[in-house]
């Protein structure tokens, strides 16, 4: 069992910065991969980026050049530091990996970037 914790939103002007943390509970943390995706509102849940065990990341392209995905494994946080932020970045950012072939996704944290 895994639970995902999400922390670090809120609200900032464009071209401010925000950092979010997603907190996992269970053993095994440095082995699986983790990654962030987010939903606004009336659109469907999109990827932002993610990161393996062994620190690859990849982005999607609305991010890249802006956004970095890292993780702690002595802390079993995964972070997203988002700087340059835009209007269209509002959103519900989510935490997420798997386990065993079972998906596991944290509660949420709002994003609002005002123009």
């Amino acid at each position: 069992q895994v639970q995902l914790v999400e922390s670090g939103g809120g609200l900032v002007q464009a071209g401010g910065s925000l950092r979010l943390s997603c907190a996992a509970s269970g053993s095994g943390f440095s082995a699986y991969g983790m990654a962030w995706y987010r939903q606004a509102p009336g659109k469907q849940r999109e990827f932002v980026a993610v990161i393996t065990g062994g620190g690859v990341t990849n982005y999607a392209d609305s991010g890249k050049g802006r956004f970095t995905i890292s993780r702690d494994n002595a802390k079993n946080t995964l972070y997203l530091q988002m700087n340059s932020l835009k209007p269209e970045d509002t959103a519900v950012y989510y935490c997420y990996t798997t386990r065993g072939g079972r998906a596991y996704w944290g509660q949420g944290t709002q994003v609002t970037v005002s123009s």
